[in-house]
């Protein structure tokens, strides 16, 4: 996938904006996931974090592709 979305006339690549979307949403729900009570047995908060964000970005970008497709290819 190298796609690129165009934001005020300026093409930036996809992934880039599929990760700024999910630093977002990590930073949205950081507070309420580090209130959980299974907290404590995590020993470092910020690999917790950083793995939120992965998951994040490769859950947009797979949403992403699964939207962007063409439902039947074009035949020529």
């Amino acid at each position: 996938m190298i796609d690129e979305v165009q934001i005020f006339g300026v093409y930036v690549p996809a992934a880039l904006v599929w990760a700024v979307i999910a630093a977002f949403i990590a930073y949205l729900t950081r507070p309420y996931v580090h209130r959980l009570p299974l907290q404590r047995f995590n020993w470092h908060p910020g690999l917790l974090d950083l793995a939120l964000f992965a998951l994040f970005w490769w859950g947009l970008a797979s949403l992403a592709d699964a939207h962007m497709l063409p439902a039947e290819m074009p035949v020529r």
